[in-house]
């Protein structure tokens, strides 16, 4: 019933990145590559927290679901662009179309909420650090992660439901290579005004939602950082958020620019949504690895008892 709509049309056909052969191929290599150390840096990190009991703690409690949403967000689009740079003929069902449309908004949606979550993590370590094992609890953690799937399942239902609501008559191309609901606009003989308005209005309080409070702890967390007297103190206690906060500025900049931008078929498009579903989750465990102290350390603690 709800895919009625789109009886006229069975599938998109999607554009790509290029319709050379050869760049194609040296594509396909870069993102297989991108891709298998994207899943290697976040298996990698999973299974090193989970090893490690000194990284028990809600700070990588809270890391190992961010490795776990970046492993789902590359795999919803990275596999499907794979295939497609391979074959002749790009094409996606309706179907499929909306359910990658769904599940790049739930697993981007979750690792907003978490990065949100992360940040009063940090705001509760630096600014009440003899609070911080009470506030933190097991409990809350937990009841974190779970809100924060299933505010994103929330915001992703009402989205791909604004797609589903789509007539598609004869335009069947998408500019793109992966299905963004902006990108199914122009194909549509609906009126989308009021589509657009509600997925600009969801998405604006989604990542406001998201964002202000990384702000607001960010502020207190900074004004705490400065009121240390010692040099020393002052850059342990920012080293502690850094990491967090490369990640933040990566992944809401570019969440940003993609998805309340209009669109407009260039390749700077396409960039910002290869940076935004392709590069970020490879970039989050490197972020952590190579800034973290102590994810240094228990790697060397792992490497030392297995081998």
């Amino acid at each position: 019933m709800a895919l009625r709509n789109h009886s006229t049309i069975s599938e998109f056909v999607l554009t790509g990145l290029s319709d050379d052969p050869h760049v194609q191929a040296l594509l396909f290599v870069l993102f297989l590559g991108i891709y298998l150390l994207t899943l290697m840096g976040n298996l990698t990190l999973l299974l090193l927290i989970r090893a490690d009991s000194r990284l028990h703690t809600p700070m990588y409690f809270f890391l190992s679901n961010l490795s776990f949403l970046d492993l789902c967000f590359s795999s919803v689009t990275v596999p499907k662009l794979l295939k497609d740079l391979l074959s002749e003929k790009k094409t996606i069902s309706v179907e499929g179309c909306l359910a990658q449309v769904f599940f790049v908004f739930l697993t981007s949606g979750t690792e907003a909420c978490l990065l949100s979550v992360m940040a009063y993590d940090r705001y509760a370590a630096i600014c009440h650090p003899l609070l911080y094992g009470q506030v933190m609890s097991n409990q809350l953690c937990v009841r974190l992660v779970w809100g924060s799937w299933g505010l994103a399942s929330l915001n992703a239902l009402v989205i791909v439901l604004l797609g589903v609501d789509l007539d598609f008559c004869d335009g069947h191309i998408i500019h793109h290579y992966t299905c963004e609901l902006p990108a199914l606009f122009p194909l549509s003989c609906s009126d989308i005004s009021i589509t657009n308005i509600i997925l600009l209005c969801s998405s604006l309080l989604h990542g406001l939602g998201t964002f202000l409070p990384i702000f607001f702890s960010y502020a207190r967390i900074i004004a705490t950082i400065l009121s240390i007297s010692s040099t020393t103190g002052r850059s342990k206690a920012f080293s502690t958020c850094s990491s967090h906060l490369v990640a933040v500025i990566l992944f809401f900049g570019s969440g940003f620019l993609c998805y309340l931008m209009p669109p407009s078929g260039s390749s700077l498009d396409l960039l910002l949504s290869v940076q935004y579903s392709a590069v970020t989750p490879i970039l989050n465990p490197l972020i952590y690895s190579l800034k973290n102290v102590e994810v240094k350390a228990a790697v060397k603690r792992t490497l030392g008892e297995y081998l």
